[in-house]
């Protein structure tokens, strides 16, 4: 078996052999030469905002998508502010992103396809916030008449704030505040909200004034360049404002959403400030005017009164008659209370002279009343000897009839207690105690004797039974119980 061996051939070609990086530097230079710049109709889907500023997202047909990408410088310039599902013209370039083998559009300008499109926008945005009721009329308070201090939200470097300082002096010059801001572009809607709720935010009485009123103003512009006053974060911030608002945004014929949120409209940044304060020269002119006409109102009414009072004094009588005759009244009304006051004590005199006389002396009241007194003592004393009388002699009856009866009862009360204490003593008595054996023994002194202590040796004692008496001397000695004695030494011990 022969073995066959193979050697493979290298495959020669006049392809350049080319490294990735090589390949996608390639394509990012077609591709930006091919399409220096173009401009891209679509619809804006997946938007989204970066921290750092820049906005991606991705523009869309019925058929394909792109995606693009907006840098931060562009994305401050552009006016408008993007959001998923509108329609927009982006103008800018193609490029490749190597590292994920992608192409983009960079965009540096960005419009809505159309003013048909952005006003349908503005149409839709309105009818969302009006359903929230942020236009409603009764939410709008009044202007005041003549503000303090006067809050303007606007561009520092613009037209509109000298125009309104210089207004402002013409007519009636009053203490402005100045919040700096953008009025186009990127970050303008931001600033504009955030300046009202800092004017709405400062304390009444701090170091920086509250003003009375706010002016929001812009200067005239396109469409899109008066976008960021058609944004909600600004209409929200003027609805909620606690502080009157005018709104002046572009010129007469241009129309915002702030301007419907606003409690005033005014058609340039002039007529708003016309609006917050009044002409002094007419409010002098007015107050003077007013002067007169209260004045003369015055004098009038003061002259009718006049006239009124000297009418009504016509048919008036004369003072001094009127008092002359109240006088010449007064002084007969005096003497007739002087007669009568001479007459009515005679009466009360003659009156006492007669009571006096019917008047007795003390003496004889004093007489009288113990001749009253010792008739009465007589009197009580028969009547109280009478009622002794009578209850001596009921007492005397009833004694009478209750005396046998009293004393034999009593009689028998004391026999039963009696014969009570009989018994009880009798059975006290010691004799019963001699009857069961028991002897008593008395001294010479026929007094009992209690112990033996009280004997002594030849002690003669008197020995006391239940029958009778028996005398005896006392031993000293003790006699056993075995021996038997005689007769004659019985009678000489106590056994």
């Amino acid at each position: 078996m022969t073995e066959i061996r193979t050697q493979s051939m290298p495959v020669t070609h006049n392809l350049v052999e080319l490294t990735v990086s090589e390949l996608s530097a390639a394509i990012k230079r077609t591709l930006e030469s091919g399409f220096d710049r173009v401009r891209v109709r679509g619809e804006i889907s997946g938007f989204k905002r970066a921290g750092s500023g820049h906005l991606y997202m991705q523009l869309k047909d019925d058929a394909a998508c792109i995606k693009a990408v907006c840098w931060r410088s562009a994305a401050a310039r552009i006016g408008l502010a993007p959001e998923d599902g509108m329609e927009v013209v982006a103008t800018g370039r193609i490029t490749s992103y190597a590292e994920r083998s992608e192409y983009q559009l960079v965009i540096d300008r960005l419009e809505l396809a159309g003013l048909g499109a952005l006003l349908k926008l503005l149409e839709d945005r309105k009818k969302k916030l009006a359903a929230e009721g942020l236009f409603d009329a009764a939410r709008k308070r009044p202007i005041p008449l003549l503000p303090n201090v006067i809050g303007v939200v606007t561009s520092p470097s613009g037209a509109v704030i000298r125009d309104i300082l210089h207004r402002l002096e013409d007519r009636f010059p009053r203490h402005v505040l100045l919040w700096p801001v953008l009025v186009q572009g990127e970050g303008a809607a931001q600033q504009v909200a955030h300046a009202i709720r800092g004017f709405n935010a400062l304390p009444v009485g701090g170091r920086v004034p509250r003003p009375d009123v706010l002016i929001v103003a812009r200067g005239g512009g396109s469409l899109e360049d008066l976008m960021a006053f058609n944004e909600e974060i600004v209409v929200r911030a003027a609805a909620a404002s606690t502080i009157p608002l005018i709104s002046a945004v572009g010129h007469e014929t241009d129309t915002t959403l702030i301007d419907f949120a606003s409690d005033r409209r005014a058609p340039t940044p002039t007529a708003a400030a016309e609006m917050a304060v009044p002409v002094r020269a007419d409010l002098i002119a007015e107050v003077t005017l007013c002067g007169h006409r209260l004045a003369r109102a015055a004098a009038r009414q003061i002259g009718e009164h006049r006239l009124m009072i000297e009418g009504l004094a016509r048919g008036l009588p004369d003072p001094v008659r009127l008092i002359q005759e109240k006088v010449q009244q007064l002084d007969h009304w005096i003497e007739r209370r002087d007669n009568a006051q001479r007459s009515f004590f005679d009466r009360k005199r003659d009156a006492l002279h007669a009571l006096a006389g019917r008047l007795r002396t003390p003496r004889d009241q004093i007489a009288a009343m113990q001749n009253a007194l010792s008739y009465a003592v007589s009197h009580l004393v028969t009547c109280v000897n009478a009622a002794l009388e009578r209850s001596g002699r009921r007492l005397d009856n009833g004694a009478t009839h209750l005396r046998p009866k009293l004393l034999h009862d009593l009689i028998q009360r004391r026999a039963d207690a009696l014969a009570s204490c009989g018994a009880l003593l009798d059975s006290y008595s010691y004799e019963h105690v001699l009857k069961r054996g028991f002897a008593l023994v008395r001294d010479q002194d026929d007094q009992p004797l209690t112990s033996a202590a009280a004997l002594s040796s030849g002690m003669p004692v008197t020995l006391q039974f239940h029958d009778g008496r028996t005398r005896a001397l006392v031993d000293g000695g003790s006699a056993s119980p075995k021996r038997k004695t005689s007769k004659q030494e019985k009678q000489g011990t106590l056994l």
